[in-house]
């Protein structure tokens, strides 16, 4: 298998990963979702995880679609939105807060070093390292 076939694989998982979690926000795990809301967003917890969810199906069906030309800077947005999100994962751990499989605190911290692994993941699939 070339790279190229490689990364394009890896960009379609996560692109498709993305939108099952953007579908999950909406539906069957959109309670669990809240957990992960910091307090200081200025919005309301629901609203949060149903924004978040859309733009997680949005990105998601950018790295499944985008042309090579498109795919450096939807990677760069998935990678800061992978960023911007991981206050949520801080919270989660800092607050002792259960949802989705997350109950204990050593499962909450370990899922801390996932973050920076999706971040990597769509940054590498898509050429921007």
């Amino acid at each position: 298998m070339t790279e190229k076939a490689a990364k394009n694989i890896a960009r379609v998982a996560l692109g498709s990963a993305l939108i099952f979690a953007g579908v999950s926000h909406l539906t069957f795990a959109r309670k669990g979702f809240q957990a992960q809301v910091p307090d200081f967003v200025p919005l309301e917890k629901d609203d949060t995880v149903v924004y978040s969810g859309i733009v997680e199906m949005l990105l998601g069906g950018s790295l499944v679609f985008a042309n090579e030309k498109q795919q450096k800077t939807v990677g760069q947005i998935a990678g800061g939105f992978f960023t911007a999100i991981f206050p949520g994962n801080i919270e989660q751990y800092t607050r002792h807060r259960s949802s989705l499989g997350l109950d204990t605190d050593r499962k909450r911290f370990v899922r801390l070093f996932f973050q920076p692994l999706l971040v990597y993941w769509a940054l590498k699939s898509t050429d921007n390292i």
